[in-house]
């Protein structure tokens, strides 16, 4: 494989990573609204994510610093045609953690009241948006000759790309209902084994319809394995958690993750973002990519900072392995 094939896997990699944890944490957001059935309950949900929030964002970071190093003029294209939504989820991302930290700084009802509407808000939108814009990506946008987006933000609401909102939205609080089931003790535990055993089966519906058109539009023998693994996955976790067997439920709605991401980049392959002006104004790994020399030193960068960053984020995880309840939560921190 050239560096640029090797780089390609890598972001698609990040973006598995940023994916699975993330989508976790905006599952739990929604779920402050959806599960929660008062201001202690929600403190046990923000509490399960509490310690691990802010590094799984690390892999954005991560995703979106290579994508600018390895492949310039993805980044580029990639970034001024999609500014506003672009902006929308950053903008959300620093509100939600703003929100986090701020919640319970004031016991005043109002302050508390809108900073869990701060966190539901800004968890939900950005599950949408960025199916919106994986979905664009795969689906192809108007790049003209020199590899400048050419639409407006109207040419990136059409109803596949709609969907793709709709199935990450879905995807990512399933998979927070699972987190919640697995991190949780008491009532609020069987309630969210009572609810991922409603939304699994809604999930996969709006899956399978997205990734099957996905599959007949742009697919090919590799992305439609992934396709296959993908539903698998999902009704292995809906079994799963029907069986009370969280570990596995989760461990099953992550692949799902993982199959999904992973069956854009395989549609996409050897484009990283395809015209639907001209074939041949495609960005591709070879066109959009940097000098090898760049992408050489960066494998060298990646394999000496990426085992040790793996490592201290598994251990946090481990760290912090038990579940929680109402019980644990002090009256001051719940008022």
């Amino acid at each position: 494989m050239e560096l640029h094939d090797v780089w390609f896997v890598l972001i698609a990699f990040l973006w598995t990573g940023y994916f699975f944890l993330e989508g976790f944490d905006f599952g739990i957001g929604v779920l402050t609204k959806l599960l929660a059935r008062d201001r202690t309950e929600r403190r046990v949900l923000i509490n399960t994510i509490g310690p691990v929030w802010d590094g799984n964002e690390v892999w954005l970071l991560s995703a979106g610093g290579a994508t600018f190093a390895a492949f310039p003029d993805w980044y580029a294209t990639l970034f001024s045609g999609f500014y506003l939504p672009l902006l929308l989820i950053l903008v959300c991302l620093i509100v939600r953690g703003v929100a986090f930290e701020y919640r319970a700084k004031r016991p005043e009802e109002n302050w508390q009241r809108n900073w869990e509407h701060a966190i539901f808000w800004t968890s939900l939108l950005p599950a949408v948006v960025w199916g919106v814009a994986f979905a664009n990506i795969v689906h192809g946008v108007r790049i003209d000759a020199h590899k400048e987006y050419v639409g407006t933000l109207g040419d990136l609401l059409h109803p596949y790309a709609l969907l793709g909102g709709l199935v990450t939205l879905a995807l990512f609080t399933f998979h927070g209902t699972v987190f919640a089931a697995l991190k949780t003790v008491g009532d609020i535990r069987v309630r969210a084994r009572k609810l991922a055993l409603v939304l699994g089966p809604v999930t996969a519906v709006l899956a399978a319809g997205f990734l099957v058109w996905t599959q007949a539009d742009s697919g090919n023998g590799k992305s439609l394995v992934a396709l296959v693994v993908a539903v698998a996955a999902l009704v292995g976790a809906v079994g799963a958690i029907g069986r009370r067997r969280e570990g596995w439920s989760f461990a099953l709605s992550g692949l799902t993750v993982a199959a999904v991401v992973a069956m854009y980049f395989l549609t996409l392959f050897p484009n990283v973002m395809p015209s639907s002006l001209n074939e041949q104004w495609n960005l591709t790994v070879t066109n959009a990519s940097s000098t090898p020399y760049t992408l050489k030193i960066m494998t060298w960068g990646a394999g000496i900072t990426a085992p040790i960053v793996l490592l201290y984020q598994g251990w946090t995880y481990w760290v912090f392995r038990k579940r929680i309840g109402t019980q644990h939560i002090a009256d001051s921190a719940s008022h």
